[in-house]
């Protein structure tokens, strides 16, 4: 089989390979994740959006893709790139190769490039802009045009829900028991939420209600929660201007939990400030250490920013759990205000369950309530 499509590099490097997926030609945000398992999950996962995410596992597509793994109706992430393509999936859940949805999505792939190289030049240059094209394409106008296009930005206003609704039809579905017990209702405030989160919200027995990204306070309040989620999502979390200025409102006066994006978006409303990794981290075996009690949790993780630790001292946030591979913060809490998030993703539970005590916390915290609120 002839090569047919290549992958451009904003330093001028090329990697020729065979494509996959939609046949468009995409500029996109090249990033990697060390993950062995879990494609289906990554490419719905609308912290992706407008990323195209090298896969440093060298076969991908082995298993397919099934109806119950999605992280989100409508995948948005740009596009993938993998040692090898198994387009022959052996599963018995499996309904859809991942070529087919990689189509139907308009999701580029490139497979037969060496992505052990392309992953060590991320690591040490950072990450950087990147077009997948046909291999005709001239490669010296292809890296001017690559060069022009600018990446987009606050794509949590694309990813983010369109109108308030009710979360109670998440698939699993809890048990019978925990519906006729949910008496805490969690506003859940959605940034590119995952279906995952919602599922495990709903499977502690709570009520939670999803609101646009740019929901008022007004309108968070009329709805009478016990507690505001901030969910995770892509970009800059500064991009997200109507979130950050709704907790500086709320909180205080709710207890707030938020999860990657969500907790970066939390620091900020405080005070704090946040930096792009020069990298991001991106797999499911990221160890993080509780300064409270002293475990460490093996953690799922998908996020190019975080929060500057320089920054948290002038506010009333503490640092709580730090990464063991590079100590930037994982964790914040405001003990006063009840206010806290993390880094990583509790609810993905690659440890498999180090991470569940989180949800726990933030019932217990929507116990106790605010005394801003009582």
């Amino acid at each position: 089989m002839k090569k047919n499509r290549k992958l451009i590099l904003e330093d001028g490097s090329v990697y020729e390979g065979y494509g996959f997926g939609d046949d468009s030609e995409r500029v996109l945000e090249l990033v990697f994740n060390t993950s062995m398992v879990g494609y289906q999950e990554i490419i719905s996962d609308p912290s992706y959006t407008d990323q195209a995410v090298v896969m440093t596992y060298p076969l991908i597509g082995n298993y397919g893709i099934n109806e119950e793994d999605y992280e989100s109706q409508t995948p948005t992430i740009g596009g993938l790139v993998v040692r090898e393509y198994n387009d022959d999936p052996s599963n018995f859940r499996c309904s859809h190769t991942l070529n087919e949805v990689m189509i139907k999505y308009e999701i580029v792939g490139i497979c037969g490039v060496d992505t052990r190289q392309i992953t060590r030049k991320l690591r040490d240059k950072g990450s950087m802009k990147a077009m997948i094209t046909d291999i005709e394409v001239n490669n010296d106008e292809a890296l001017g045009i690559l060069n022009m296009v600018e990446l987009s930005h606050n794509a949590v206003s694309r990813v983010t829900s369109k109108s308030i609704w009710k979360a109670d039809m998440v698939s699993p579905i809890p048990r019978p028991s925990l519906l006729a017990e949910r008496k805490l209702h969690v506003v859940a405030i959605d940034c590119g939420m995952k279906q995952n989160i919602l599922r495990s919200l709903l499977g502690k027995g709570l009520k939670v209600t999803v609101v646009p990204y740019d929901t008022d306070v007004e309108t968070i309040e009329a709805l009478k929660p016990d507690g505001i989620f901030i969910s995770n999502g892509p970009g800059d979390p500064e991009d997200a201007v109507p979130v950050i200025e709704a907790i500086r409102e709320l909180k205080g006066r709710y207890p707030i939990f938020g999860i990657c994006l969500g907790h970066q978006i939390l620091s900020l409303a405080y005070g704090a400030r946040t930096y792009k990794l020069k990298f991001g981290h991106r797999g499911g075996n990221h160890p993080v250490k509780n300064l409270n009690t002293g475990k460490i949790e093996i953690t799922s993780q998908n996020h190019s920013y975080a929060v500057d630790a320089d920054s948290i001292a002038s506010t009333s946030l503490e640092v709580t759990h730090i990464n063991l591979l590079d100590n930037t913060i994982e964790g914040v809490c405001c003990t006063r205000d009840r206010a806290f998030g993390v880094q990583y993703h509790p609810e993905s539970c690659p440890g498999p369950q180090d991470s569940d005590y989180l949800f726990g916390q933030f019932i217990d915290n929507m116990k106790r309530g605010c005394v801003n609120n009582a």
